[in-house]
């Protein structure tokens, strides 16, 4: 599944959605990760109610499963979210490399409700099984 990540230095989840210079993404499974491209942005990025700033980035993570931000906007998230994508918040900037690490330990175990989802979408159809109770409850990265 491929995971993209706002950021401004492309090392770390350092960016809010809208104002991120960079969106790094990744192609992620239990076995391991790759990066695949860096998509930059240019312009006036923190002018707020600027929704067309937005177009491009959307464009850049329509194919992602999950989207990693430092913070988004209640409008970005709608759309985020429209698209498929689980938008997830850091609390404080954390390195991409921890952070994909992280979700491929939880990819190696019992994965929550919502990136079973995520997984189920991801194999177009293809069904997936897993060795998990329905009351089983994980925490995410």
């Amino acid at each position: 599944m491929k995971v993209a990540f706002a950021t401004q230095d492309l090392q770390r989840v350092d960016a809010h959605f809208g104002w991120a210079k960079n969106i790094a993404i990744y192609e992620l499974s239990a076995d391991g990760y790759q990066f695949l491209e860096a998509v930059q942005f240019e312009g006036d990025l923190q002018e707020d109610g600027n929704e067309d700033k937005l177009a491009p980035k959307l464009e850049a993570v329509k194919d992602c499963a999950i989207l990693y931000v430092a913070a988004i906007g209640g409008s970005g998230a709608a759309r985020v979210v429209a698209l498929g994508i689980h938008p997830m918040k850091v609390p404080q900037p954390e390195p991409i490399t921890d952070l994909l690490e992280k979700l491929q330990q939880v990819l190696k175990g019992t994965p929550p409700p919502w990136l079973r989802k995520v997984l189920a979408k991801d194999n177009k159809g293809e069904e997936r099984t897993f060795d998990f109770d329905e009351e089983d409850e994980v925490e995410h990265a």
